[in-house]
């Protein structure tokens, strides 16, 4: 068994993150079992995939991204800062996604929310991944504990997981707490010890971001039930195969 490849915000070392180009291009490399994304809101209630909280670094926009409609949100080029060919990318919805990836990658979706930034997100994203049946091939994490509490007020039955860049000593408390079956974590705080108590409890562990060969090795010898996101599927590739 090889650790599972997640391709972090899609092929992003090689397309503009967040984009359909590059969730197609982390589709055309046959390990890639998993496709990591994130959601927010636009201003009128649709779920976009975008990263960050403002238009400024991955768009010609400027601003907040809650601040736009999904209308005006289209007419953004999310493609030119990452090269010339790339250029009119748009960010896509969360709709459009799930139309692309439904029976053929799985999908961690981040719930990209701070508090009452988003009211509603939890639900809009939930309806959506429930009109395409994939309520077994998605998992929903994020940062914000609350969100994760209210995703399963409104639908138990779904997977969560918390986001964490840290080692905290009471994690497999939190995540019991939480009911947290799914465990995203910054990879430089994972060992051997820490990931084998996690996985005895049934925690599936994800370790974000190894982009170099070194990383990766170090994670699949400690499991080789440890998913590894990153920016890079082809030097998984390279690595594993």
């Amino acid at each position: 068994m090889r650790n599972a490849c997640v391709a972090h915000r899609g092929f992003s070392s090689k397309a503009p993150e967040n984009t359909l180009t590059a969730f197609k291009m982390a589709m055309e490399i046959p390990i890639v079992q998993w496709i990591e994304i994130d959601v927010q809101l636009s201003a009128d209630g649709i779920p976009v995939v975008i990263h960050d909280f403002t238009l400024d670094r991955t768009t010609n926009g400027t601003g907040k991204v809650k601040d736009y409609t999904w209308q005006q949100i289209q007419r953004l080029d999310a493609g030119s800062w990452k090269g010339r060919a790339f250029r009119g990318e748009r960010i896509p919805s969360l709709d459009e996604v799930l139309r692309l990836c439904c029976g053929r990658v799985r999908l961690n979706i981040e719930l990209k929310t701070s508090g009452s930034m988003y009211p509603g997100l939890e639900q809009a994203v939930i309806k959506r991944v429930e009109a395409y049946h994939m309520e077994q091939d998605v998992v929903l994490t994020s940062f914000d504990t609350n969100a994760l509490r209210r995703v399963k007020e409104i639908n138990p039955s779904f997977r969560t997981g918390l986001i964490i860049d840290a080692r905290p000593m009471d994690l497999l408390e939190r995540l019991q707490v939480l009911q947290c079956s799914f465990l995203s974590i910054g990879h430089p705080n994972l060992d051997a010890n820490l990931s084998a108590l996690l996985i005895s409890q049934g925690i599936t562990i994800m370790g974000w971001t190894p982009d170099d060969t070194r990383n990766m090795k170090r994670l699949a010898a400690m499991s080789p039930e440890i998913m590894i996101c990153t920016n890079r599927p082809d030097l998984w590739v390279n690595t594993f195969l």
